[in-house]
């Protein structure tokens, strides 16, 4: 372990903490040391948040270190017995919160035995609401355990209001660890082995800079559009400067989206064009001057002219489009594709690790990082065939010999893009008698073990978002040499700290475009990312947290409200109300907001309805998405088909986020081939099928809490073994006629016309049979029925023939053909 991490670890030992580190300063090494400590059966240790790829790597790290007691992890496919055996058995576990929320429930896991828990990723704890559940629900029984809580993005703590306190508070942690790349500790552990740094500040061409300042004014065009639109709006944080970088669509989404439905069309259609914009300025650097054209191409597509907000009627953007073709034309037309600066200096580079492997006769591994998949395969093909057959193989693809895109186009690039790679392995050899000319060949890792020639890798940065990739290859490949193609500040940060772990000197390449969007775009993350930690700095210095280890004021625990005319007596103990969740639900909040307001959940597998409030009360909660869903399927008939059939009050929820607006309109929830008139009139239909279905809306899961705990009041409580048992062919039926009559032939004579909830049970008592209907008068059904109207309905559906439409219309049709043919024969006479 580096020095900083040895000291990240004395700070976190025994005690509850949040650590929140600078992006690349990875805190693995302090994790694995953490586990080692409690890879004991004595301990039990849980950790939650971890991924699978970071399961495997740190099992794999402890297990090269001869740990003998090897964490373990449960997941889905571990039986109950088994999971309360390694429960018991101790040490280590990696399982999701999910599983332990229902195991803790269930009283599978001894509270008192965990020593302590460890939360990855705690940035994310008020999204990730069952991780919440399960520390609140251990802390509630536990005031011993420690909770060591980690964060690599000091970003996240800042949005928000009291965003910080209020993690701290979910977490149950104290104290605050603080490690930004500043840190004393950190630059002096880091410099004592530093790696040769060669800064490559390239001249983008003058077509590509008159392309970049045309982008530019662009999104210049679009910032001042949704100010000027939108003169409420906070439009802070909506710069330039800001709507470049990647999580500036995040930062803006969590801003409008409680006003989403409040936004004109036009306001929407500019942040869609500020997105595309941003595409277009990246594929400007890292893509190549045929699909920069193609992507351009695509836009001025009459679809997207008819609908963008604006910006493609600028002069800047005909000067776009006009700057962007003329790279791949001159002057006379005739075919000249322009390179990539990059490549040409990439080529260089390579050249001279060639000659310095001949002066020091050693053989050189080269690791070039990128940002995409698509820079992996374009450097391949540049460093094989050559930039300038590339660009002619890619033009033949896309475009036609007039220049117009070729129809499959898009199709041709989704296919590419489907054979994409995260990483290629390539061999350098050196043409003989020309020490400039050198040829590159693809080849498998296992080939690349036996070639004595510079072995040369390319790869992403990360690999499907797996931060432990670059570490990971790093260890792997023992490069010699890297070449940051593309600027990431997490991969500069995690190549300092492997430097740090060797006794040779690391050569880096650095290569950046000058007065770039790219340069502004990594100086402008190192900025944002200062002011985050300056903030968290100030914050922890006045922040003040009372005892959290107490677990008081966890859960509500008073009782339901008590009628005031009962009189006194005993002191009755207080019985907690219980409801019964459907194991599915724990992948919401609503469970855990409702352990809060001191109702007890009981984890069971139901066939029939979401929440069982009491013996005849049962619930389907629905999110708008699912309900969309379900509506179109079908699923949400059958749904309340068999709530109606079970429970006298069957209830369908309508939940809605908290953080988007309570409002059912527009295309903002709904898909592109559905509106909200739809929606709605298949739930009127839905209503007047089930008129004993209730549907009950909610804004969101802390007032579906408050409606169920209000339902509950004066409510028998459920049995979870009566609930499971709903939906088998031996439980019994709510609906007494459901008992005596076949269920087929109930639902068909509930859909005849004239009959409805109100007579249908008169006519299933006095009605023998199908065929028996059909012998009586239309006086008879109408005493049936109790209704002259329902009555002759009745009687004309089963007895008048009906002629469907289509036969109507087409006898019709002939009828009148007939006749005028006729007529016309008897003119000609």
């Amino acid at each position: 372990m580096l020095e900083y991490e040895n000291q990240m670890l004395l700070d976190i030992i025994n005690s509850d903490v949040l650590l929140i580190s600078a992006k690349g300063l990875s805190y693995d090494s302090v994790i694995i040391n953490l586990i080692k400590i409690f890879c004991d059966p004595g301990e039990l240790v849980l950790v939650l948040g971890a991924t699978n790829e970071e399961e495997q790597f740190f099992i794999s790290e402890l297990e090269s270190m001869k740990i003998t007691n090897l964490p373990k992890i449960i997941s889905s496919e571990s039986a109950v017995s088994e999971r309360e055996a390694i429960y018991l058995a101790g040490g280590v576990l990696f399982l999701s919160s999910r599983i332990l929320v229902v195991d803790l429930l269930k009283n599978r896991v001894p509270v008192a035995n965990i020593s302590g828990f460890i939360v990855l990723r705690a940035h994310r704890i008020l999204d990730s609401c069952q991780d919440a559940f399960a520390l609140r629900i251990f802390r509630q029984k536990n005031h011993t355990g420690f909770v060591n809580a980690f964060s690599h993005s000091p970003q996240s703590f800042t949005s928000g209001m009291m965003k910080l306190e209020r993690i701290m508070k979910t977490l149950f942690v104290s104290t605050m660890s603080l490690w930004p790349r500043f840190h004393a500790l950190v630059t002096s552990t880091l410099k004592k082995k530093e790696p040769a740094v060669i800064e490559l500040q390239l001249d983008m061409t003058s077509k590509m800079v008159t392309i970049q300042t045309a982008i530019l004014d662009c999104v210049n065009f679009c910032i001042k559009e949704i100010k000027r639109i939108n003169p409420a709006l906070d439009t802070e944080e909506i710069t330039v400067e800001n709507a470049l970088s990647k999580t500036f669509y995040k930062l803006l989404q969590a801003q409008l989206d409680p006003v989403w439905n409040q936004l004109n069309a036009k306001t929407k259609q500019l942040i869609c064009d500020l997105k595309t914009l941003r595409s277009v300025i990246v594929a400007l650097t890292q893509s190549d001057s045929v699909r920069l054209h193609k992507l351009l191409l695509s836009l001025r597509s009459k679809q997207y002219t008819s609908k963008n907000a604006g910006w493609m009627m600028l002069d800047a953007a005909e000067t776009l489009f006009i700057t962007a073709k003329s790279r791949l034309f001159n002057s006379k037309q005739d075919l000249c594709l322009e390179h990539n600066p990059k490549w040409e200096t990439l080529n260089e580079v390579l050249i001279e690790v060639e000659r310095d492997d001949n002066s020091k006769d050693t053989q050189s591994t080269v690791l070039i990082l990128v940002e995409s998949r698509y820079t992996v395969t374009q450097l391949k093909e540049v460093l094989t065939v050559g930039a300038e057959e590339m660009l002619s193989d890619k033009y033949k693809l896309f475009f036609g010999s007039d220049g117009s895109l070729k129809e499959d186009s898009q199709n041709t690039e989704e296919e590419e893009d489907s054979n994409l790679v995260e990483s290629i392995t390539l061999s350098q050899v050196k043409t003989e008698g020309d020490v400039n000319n050198v040829t590159f060949m693809e080849c498998t890792q296992e080939e690349a073990k036996n070639i004595k020639d510079p072995i040369i890798f390319i790869q992403q940065f990360k690999k499907d978002g797996d931060g432990l990739f670059l570490p990971k290859s790093l260890k792997e490949r023992k490069p010699t040499t890297v070449i940051m193609y593309d600027i990431d500040v997490s991969a500069i940060r995690q190549i300092e700290i492997y430097q740090s772990t060797l006794e040779k000197q690391l050569k880096v390449y650095f290569m950046i475009y000058g007065n770039s969007v790219e340069e502004q775009v990594y100086l402008t993350a190192l900025r944002k990312e200062k002011q985050a930690f300056e903030y968290l700095i100030k914050e922890k210095s006045m922040l003040v947290f009372e005892d959290l280890r107490s677990g008081e004021g966890l859960r509500d625990t008073s009782p339901l409200k008590k009628s005031t005319r009962a009189g006194g007596g005993e002191v009755e103990p207080i019985i907690l109300p219980k409801i019964i969740v459907d194991m599915r639900e724990f992948r919401s909040e609503l469970p855990s907001l409702l352990y809060k307001r001191g109702i007890d959940i009981e984890p069971v597998t139901l066939q029939v309805g979401d929440y069982i409030l009491s013996p005849e009360m049962c619930v389907e909660r629905k999110s708008i998405s699912d309900l969309i869903g379900s509506l179109n399927s079908g699923r949400l008939y059958t749904q309340a088909l068999s709530m109606t059939r079970y429970y006298s009050k069957p209830i369908l929820l309508i939940e809605f986020d908290e953080k988007k607006p309570f409002v059912l309109q527009g295309r903002y929830y709904l898909s592109t081939d559905e509106s909200s008139n739809d929606i709605r009139s298949k739930l009127q239909l839905l209503t007047l099928h089930f008129p004993r279905l209730r549907i009950v809306w909610s804004p969101s899961p802390f007032s579906t809490a408050q409606l169920f705990h209000e339902l509950k009041e004066g409510k028998d409580e459920p049995s979870a073994i009566a609930a499971a048992a709903v939906g088998n062919e031996d439980a019994h039926l709510e609906d007494e006629r459901l008992e005596k009559y076949n269920i087929e032939i109930q639902d068909f004579v509930a859909k005849l016309p004239g009959v409805n909830s109100k007579n249908v049970n008169h006519l299933l008592n006095k009605g023998k049979s199908l065929p028996h209907l059909l012998t009586l008068t239309k006086e008879e059904i109408s005493g049936i029925l109790g209704n002259s109207v329902n009555g002759e309905l009745l009687y004309n559906s089963l007895h008048n023939k009906v002629v469907p439409s289509t036969e109507a219309s087409s006898n019709n049709f002939r009828a009148r053909g007939r006749g005028r043919g006729f007529r016309r024969r008897r003119e000609l006479i």
